[in-house]
């Protein structure tokens, strides 16, 4: 058998684990599982399709690098019986946490045989660690448990279901040995339109942001983050939803050039429309003004079955047909 899997959220993680001589092979799940369709009840191949196809229409990828990077993702995943051990190195945010959820729901449907699954969870930033931390790390990996892949199967199940009720439920659920999974539950709530004006979390602080005089996409994206308890969002995601905030109609935000471009966004600067301050001050609901059409995990979100989250309760409230 070989020695040592280690599979974790990305390329960059791959990279800084591979200059620290970290012994073994690597494998970076590289979904990101809070944006677009993740519904339940699909075998591996069959999400890796809607995965797929959901990236490559975002054109973050083209889609046949996007088809060809989760096979080959998914193929090094079926073979990790063949390694004595396998490591999981995964942050505290809700990016890493999704992706956890997914693999130790697979890994409970499979036999490991003499495979050690072994698991690092890090309460911080494992691209920004030194690799002499990186090695330490190492060190601290422990045996996963069952409670472990129950409690991350019964979540992955809540976050691919149709309706939102099972992950909520989640949050009464005694969750320490996955110990932050509450506070990523918790954030992919926020992520609902908002009782108060429709937007989400992430939308709300960046028309705050640009609201405040800030108006370079760059410096929006590191005041963005630094709001954030546990940055979760990458900046390539965070300008596609930036960009849909000019694309909507009518828009929330205007662009010098019409829209971000690549080489060019450390130069180009944002500005809020009067709708958009209208949006913010909650004189006007988002989900009033447009045709919302957005998923969260296996929950399809659209001006005409919307959950919206209340940010004084914490608790979701479900409103039809609001766009005319």
């Amino acid at each position: 058998m070989k020695s040592i899997l280690n599979i974790t959220n990305g390329g960059a993680t791959v990279d800084l684990m591979q200059q620290a001589k970290i012994p073994g092979d690597f494998l970076a799940w590289e979904d990101i599982l809070h944006e677009g369709p993740v519904p339940g009840g699909l075998s591996l191949k069959e999400l890796s399709t809607i995965r797929a196809w959901f990236i490559a229409k975002q054109g973050w990828i083209s889609e046949q690098d996007a088809f060809r990077r989760f096979q080959q993702r998914d193929e090094a995943l079926f073979r990790f019986s063949e390694y004595d051990q396998v490591i999981l190195w995964f942050e505290n945010d809700l990016y890493d946490q999704l992706q956890l959820l997914q693999i130790l729901d697979w890994l409970i449907k499979h036999e490991w045989g003499k495979t050690k699954i072994t698991m690092i969870g890090e309460d911080s930033y494992l691209g920004l660690l030194s690799p002499s931390e990186i090695v330490r790390l190492q060190k601290t990996a422990k045996p996963v448990t069952g409670s472990q892949v129950m409690l991350a199967e019964k979540a992955w199940s809540a976050f691919g279901n149709r309706t939102p009720d099972a992950i909520i439920c989640m949050l009464d659920e005694e969750s320490s040995t996955l110990p932050f999974l509450h506070s990523a539950i918790v954030r992919l709530m926020e992520e609902y339109p908002s009782v108060k004006n429709g937007l989400p979390r992430t939308e709300q602080q960046v028309l705050a942001i640009i609201n405040s005089g800030i108006s370079n996409p760059v410096e929006i994206f590191n005041q963005s983050q630094a709001l954030e308890e546990h940055a979760f969002m990458d900046d390539i995601t965070f300008w596609t939803r930036l960009n849909q905030l000019t694309l909507c109609q009518p828009a929330l935000l205007t662009i010098s050039g019409g829209s971000l471009t690549p080489g060019k966004i450390h130069r180009q600067h944002m500005t809020i429309t009067e709708t958009g301050k209208a949006v913010l001050a909650g004189d006007k609901n988002f989900l009033e003004i447009t045709h919302l059409d957005r998923w969260l995990g296996g929950v399809h979100i659209s001006s005409r079955n919307a959950y919206c989250y209340d940010e004084d309760t914490g608790i979701l409230i479900q409103l039809r047909a609001l766009a005319s």
